[in-house]
């Protein structure tokens, strides 16, 4: 959704969303993020996604992160921290499906 990001590879990986209506926060390599593929400073990301859920129903306000292959965990989870101080809840995280048959 509109910022290119190379998701890590997970065996058990979900589909990705495609509904419009997902708050999807993404995160660069380079730590830059984004909401719904607007750039935002790292330190206003749970107050920018606080104003965009507000006009949602209980049932919409999903947060979808997904972050770069290369950016640290740190970031991630920094990410999720804001979130959560922000309360959001339901919070899930995109990998790209990994090709069956391949080992480890």
């Amino acid at each position: 959704q509109g910022v290119s990001v190379k998701l890590p590879k997970a065996v058990n990986a979900v589909p990705k969303p495609t509904s419009a209506d997902q708050t999807i926060v993404a995160i660069g390599a380079n730590r830059s993020m984004y909401v719904n593929a607007k750039q935002v400073p790292e330190q206003e990301l749970g107050s920018t996604v606080t104003e965009m859920l507000e006009a949602k129903s209980s049932a919409e306000r999903i947060v979808i992160i997904k972050a770069d292959e290369d950016v640290d965990y740190g970031a991630v989870m920094a990410a999720m921290d804001q979130l959560r101080t922000a309360g959001v809840e339901d919070i899930g995280l995109i990998t790209e499906p990994t090709p069956q048959g391949g080992g480890q």
